[in-house]
């Protein structure tokens, strides 16, 4: 990690936050298409779509148009979900980042730079359903910037964060079309607690599962 410093965020890293965590999420909408296309109810309605049409229309132009409007129609289905939670996150804690984490001894966000640029970010905050942890939130690494040990060390900051304000352990939150980030966290030492899928309409209907982690922290220093 030469030539990377992890530091408190600052009002000038605005702007570079907001692009780290936008690029980061959009990232994700190739596999959750993957995702939705390997559903049974996804591949149902396309199969009997192209079924009907094709003995109906005597035609295999048509189902094929078809099938592949379905397609493009599932495929805007998820950039409009991705869309959402990130304009969401974006006019919510993003949108001042001082309010949200550095005003209170018990939440933070720091950036990873390197040559004067953002190249990473993470914070935490008391955990709303997991009372004595907190939670690590929004981690995201510039892909020019992966594989250079950055999101160990962001992970190890935040470990270090909630050990030194007396917490009992960091939970989070990825999908599990994030199978980068659940590598990083079990090499971490965090152990998986629960899934769930995302509770919205979309969400359910493409079986779009959350995965909850927890790593267990005991005052010498060495994680459970």
């Amino acid at each position: 990690m030469s030539g990377v410093q992890i530091r408190k965020y600052q009002e000038e890293d605005a702007e570079s936050v907001k692009e780290v965590f936008t690029l980061g999420m959009s990232e994700h909408i190739p596999s959750s298409f993957v995702h939705v296309l390997k559903q049974p109810l996804t591949q149902m309605v396309l199969m009997c779509t192209f079924c009907a049409l094709i003995t109906s229309s005597k035609s295999f132009l048509l189902p094929v148009l078809a099938v592949t409007l379905l397609l493009a129609v599932a495929r805007l289905g998820i950039v409009y979900m991705f869309n959402r939670y990130i304009e969401a996150t974006l006019s919510s804690d993003l949108r001042d980042v001082t309010t949200s984490y550095l005003r209170s001894p018990d939440s933070c966000f720091w950036v990873a730079e390197s040559e004067g640029r953002v190249v990473g970010t993470v914070a935490c905050l008391p955990a709303e359903n997991a009372p004595g942890c907190l939670e690590l939130k929004r981690m995201s690494v510039r892909r020019s910037h992966r594989g250079r040990g950055i999101a160990k060390a962001l992970c190890r900051t935040v470990e270090d964060f909630t050990r030194d304000r007396g917490y009992a352990a960091v939970v989070l939150h990825t999908s599990m079309v994030a199978i980068d980030a659940q590598k990083l966290y079990e090499h971490m030492g965090f152990k998986r607690i629960r899934e769930f899928v995302l509770p919205d309409f979309f969400g359910k209907i493409i079986n779009f599962t959350l995965i909850e982690f927890r790593l267990d922290l005991q005052p010498d220093g060495q994680s459970d």
